[in-house]
């Protein structure tokens, strides 16, 4: 355990967990087509799993369309199939060395569905943001019994960490309620 008590550092780690709930958001699939879509994607290529990000251009041509270029002709079928299997639901169709994917339309159980996943990456953030707060807490209480600072200092400090906290979850939670508004947009 940590000698000293850094608010900012605490702040920072609560900060990371919403840019990592952001990120997994901006991966859920909407009924817009979106490049990021389909950075998860690993492909079978020269022996080797590749990032399709790295055999492929991903462009975004309409907003329900999106084109993978592929750079080696012969990579074509291995990203397709890479595609199909990725559970992403997507279907490409195959044009030489490009990949057209069109975005199907989202039906009322496939959106509540992704708002049930979005929900569980926002919890996932929440459950970060308070190992954070336990991390802060745990480093005041030893810091008290040390006597290296004084009980009402604690106490302040220790109100601190509470507010980062709830300003960390508050932000999550408006976060997650956009993100619902527009799974559930039709």
């Amino acid at each position: 355990m940590n000698q000293t008590f850094d608010l900012p550092d605490l702040k920072r780690r609560m900060q990371g967990a919403l840019a990592t709930l952001k990120h997994e958001l901006g991966g859920l699939r909407t009924g817009r087509a979106s490049a990021s879509l389909l950075e998860p994607i690993h492909v079978d290529a020269y022996g080797q799993s590749m990032p399709l990000n790295q055999v492929a251009t991903i462009s975004v041509p309409e907003p329900r369309l999106i084109s993978v270029q592929v750079w080696d002709k012969g990579l074509a079928a291995a990203v397709d199939k890479a595609i199909r299997n990725s559970n992403l639901g997507l279907t490409p169709a195959v044009e030489g060395q490009i990949l057209r994917i069109r975005m199907p339309e989202l039906n009322e159980q496939r959106r509540k569905e992704l708002v049930k996943v979005a929900h569980k990456y926002a919890e996932d953030a929440r459950v970060a943001v308070r190992h954070v707060r336990r991390d802060g807490l745990d480093a005041l209480k030893k810091l008290l019994k040390d006597h290296a600072i004084p009980e009402d200092d604690e106490k302040r400090r220790e109100s601190e960490v509470q507010k980062a906290t709830d300003e960390a979850v508050h932000e999550i939670d408006s976060t997650l309620a956009a993100k619902e508004i527009e799974i559930m947009q039709v």
